[in-house]
């Protein structure tokens, strides 16, 4: 696309933002970055036909890439329905990310592109736009086709269920001591300082999309989840020259990750820590069609 129009060069401005909210819709990158240049195509061909119309191109780009977003969540539902096991988010190395499109971190987590698999596609939007980027219920009500209070709504519901109001259920964000000292028990191989901060509900789902072995249904309770993943480290750790064990802490969607490479492959863990020091939630991604922007 040509940066001799002002479509073209609001689109190369906006770019990185545009994958930001695509891929916190999508929660996968490749669909993101294809929404993107679609939208791209749709803003040469708007420029050609609009004869001026357009007042903000930037709000024109938003509303457009919003609706194609939804549109492809749709498209994309059916298709996660039949995955193999259990389907987790795409990972992303944040060094990957446009800058403009780090945005608020927190909405980049693998918990909540997790958890915004529970929304409609609308909510979906309009908590992304609303939380990650700013923006009023009255412009988010014009790219939805919605009134300021129905967007209000739709938001305050999709942040009880993302766990983000200020009386959910589920504490948010992570006490940094506790996250230093998790990392550090990653990073010298301590798993017992690890399996030593799951909560009682702490639970594990597993995505390997058919392509290698992993738990087809989330495990739940510390118990079964130690079990588990001492099942796992222990295959992983036995001698094997060929294979070696190794764990490296990695920087992906705006936090860490824990790369665990064993038996020929690369799992992907990201843990969702509690203001309680407690790990409630980890999340092993090792369909490695998904770890093709993390590693």
């Amino acid at each position: 696309m040509t940066l001799a129009t002002p479509a073209a060069r609001a689109w190369e401005q906006e770019r990185g933002r545009l994958i930001g909210i695509a891929y916190r819709m999508l929660g996968d990158f490749g669909h993101a970055e294809d929404v993107v240049s679609e939208v791209a195509i749709d803003a040469l061909h708007e420029e050609r036909t609009a004869a001026g119309r357009v007042r903000s191109w930037p709000a024109w780009l938003t509303t457009v890439c919003v609706r194609r977003s939804i549109d492809r969540v749709r498209a994309l539902a059916a298709q996660r329905e039949e995955y193999t096991g259990h389907w987790l988010p795409e990972p992303v190395a944040t060094a990957r990310l446009p800058e403009d499109a780090l945005a608020d971190r927190e909405m980049l987590s693998l918990a909540l592109l997790h958890l915004a698999e529970q929304l409609p596609p609308d909510a979906r939007a309009a908590v992304v736009l609303h939380r990650a980027y700013g923006m009023p219920a009255t412009e988010i009500g014009e790219i939805l086709e919605k009134k300021p209070a129905a967007v209000r709504q739709l938001i305050s519901r999709a942040e009880r269920r993302l766990r983000l109001a200020d009386d959910a259920e589920v504490p948010r964000a992570a006490d940094p001591a506790a996250l230093e000292a998790l990392v550090a028990a990653f990073e010298h191989g301590d798993v017992s300082a690890v399996l030593s901060l799951l909560a009682d509900d702490a639970i594990l789902w597993s995505d390997g999309g058919g392509r290698v072995r992993a738990a087809l249904n989330p495990i739940f309770g510390a118990e079964r989840v130690r079990r588990f993943l001492l099942g796992v480290l222990g295959k992983a750790t036995a001698f094997d020259p060929a294979h070696p064990f190794a764990i490296a802490v990695l920087d992906v969607n705006g936090g860490p990750a824990f790369a665990l490479t064993h038996s020929g492959r690369t799992d992907l863990l990201t843990v969702e820590l509690g203001r309680d020091g407690l790990i409630h939630g980890l999340r092993q991604v090792c369909n490695p069609d998904k770890l093709r922007f993390a590693l």
